[in-house]
C-alpha cells in the first residue's frame, strides 16, 4: 500500500527551464578601451525536473556545475534569467512579487551549508529560532514563543535549555541542527538542502542526515539536495540529478542511477567511488579538468573529457531524453556508442 501511495504523489515542486547568467564583464570604461564585448557566466543554463510531495531530488556534481545557483533560485534569492520555478502549480518568482508572497515564503525555507557562517554569533539560539516565527507573526507572545523554540529544539536532538546558548558554544553539527530548526519554525513542506552537511566530520553527518529523514518521515517534508557526495545522495535521495557546467547531464531513480549509470559523465564519478569489495581494485579517477564556464566548449559541454565523443558531440548541444525511467542528455546514450 505505501509503495501504492507513492507513485501516486502529486507533483509538488516543478522547474521548467531554469537559467541564470550573472554578468561579469569588466568596467565599462575598461571594455570601451580594450573594444571588449560584455561577459556573461551560463551558471544554470535550461534545468528541468520535478519533484513529489514527501520525496526528495539530489543534485550532484563537480563545484562550479551550478548545484547552489539552482539552490538559489529555488527559494527567490536570485531571480531566474529565463525560466520559472512552480510550487503547487503557481509561479514562485511571480508569486513573491505579491502580497501572497509572504505566505509562500512561509512554505519554502533553506538550509545553508555553514553552520559556523549562518548564525548570527551576537543572537541567542532562542533568538536565532524563534525570529522566523515572529518574522511571520505566528508567534507573538513571549512565553508561547519560548515554548515553541523549545519543541523546535527538540525535534533535531537538542534540549529546550539550549536556547538560552550562543552560537559559538556549540560544535559544527549542533550549530547545523539550530539551522534546521530554524528552518522547520514556519512549518514548511519544501526544504532546499544546499550542502547541510559537508562542513562536518562524517559520524556528525550521519546523525544530521538521520534527524533530516526522521523529520521528513514525521511532517511529510520534501527535500532538494545538495550534495558532491555521491555517498550522502545514496543514503538520503529518492532520485539523483547529475549535473555538468550547468546543465543537467542525466536524471534517474536512485537505484537506477548506481546500479546502471547512462551519461558517461554519471559512470565516471561513480567509478571514482572506493569500494569495499574492490580493494585490490586500482580506482580510475575523474578524468580532465571542468572547462572554463565563461567559454564553454561547443556542443556537448563533456565532450572533451569524454571517451565516446564524436563529431556530432562537439557541434550539437544535446537534450535530455527519456529512456524508461532515465532522462539522459548524451548522443552517445542515444545511438548505442556506450
Amino acid at each position: 500500500m505505501p509503495q501504492d501511495v507513492a507513485q501516486a504523489a502529486p507533483v509538488l515542486v516543478q522547474a521548467n527551464d531554469l537559467a541564470m547568467h550573472f554578468d561579469v564583464s569588466a568596467p565599462w570604461l575598461n571594455r570601451m578601451l580594450a573594444h571588449a564585448p560584455r561577459t556573461l557566466l551560463h551558471a544554470v543554463d535550461g534545468v528541468s525536473f520535478d519533484i513529489e510531495r514527501g520525496k526528495t531530488l539530489a543534485l550532484v556534481g563537480e563545484s562550479g556545475c551550478g548545484k547552489s545557483t539552482v539552490a538559489r533560485l529555488l527559494v527567490g534569492l536570485y531571480a531566474p534569467t529565463r525560466g520559472n520555478f512552480r510550487f503547487e502549480g503557481r509561479d514562485v518568482h511571480a508569486t513573491l512579487r505579491t502580497p501572497q508572497g509572504r505566505v509562500l515564503r512561509r512554505r519554502i525555507q533553506m538550509i545553508f551549508q555553514d553552520p559556523y557562517a549562518s548564525l548570527n554569533p551576537r543572537w541567542k539560539v532562542e533568538d536565532i529560532v524563534g525570529e522566523p516565527l515572529c518574522e511571520h507573526g505566528i508567534v507573538t507572545a513571549r512565553a508561547a514563543l519560548a515554548e515553541r523554540v523549545g519543541a523546535l529544539l527538540q525535534s533535531v536532538g537538542l534540549s529546550p535549555h539550549d536556547g538560552a546558548k550562543f552560537p559559538h558554544q556549540f560544535s559544527g553539527g549542533q550549530r547545523q541542527r539550530i539551522s534546521i530548526a530554524r528552518a522547520l519554525a514556519t512549518e514548511p513542506e519544501f526544504l532546499v538542502c544546499d550542502e547541510p552537511t559537508s562542513a562536518l566530520d562524517v559520524s556528525v553527518q550521519a546523525q544530521v542526515l538521520n534527524i533530516m529523514k526522521e523529520l521528513q518521515r514525521k511532517q511529510g517534508l520534501t527535500y532538494l539536495f545538495i550534495s558532491h557526495n555521491l555517498a550522502v545522495v545514496r543514503h538520503v535521495s529518492d532520485d539523483v540529478g547529475v549535473m555538468y557546467l550547468g546543465r543537467l547531464v542525466e536524471l534517474a531513480p536512485k537505484r537506477t542511477l548506481f546500479a546502471a549509470p547512462c551519461h558517461p559523465y554519471t559512470r565516471m564519478l561513480l567509478d571514482a567511488i572506493p569500494a569495499l569489495h574492490d580493494t585490490g581494485r586500482a580506482r580510475t579517477p575523474v578524468q580532465g579538468e571542468v572547462p572554463n564556464p565563461l567559454a564553454p566548449p561547443a556542443g556537448c559541454a563533456f565532450h572533451p573529457r569524454c571517451p565516446h565523443a564524436n563529431d556530432r558531440c562537439r557541434a550539437e548541444r544535446p537534450v535530455l531524453l527519456r529512456r524508461d525511467s532515465v532522462r539522459v542528455a548524451c548522443h552517445a546514450v542515444e545511438e548505442g556508442r556506450v
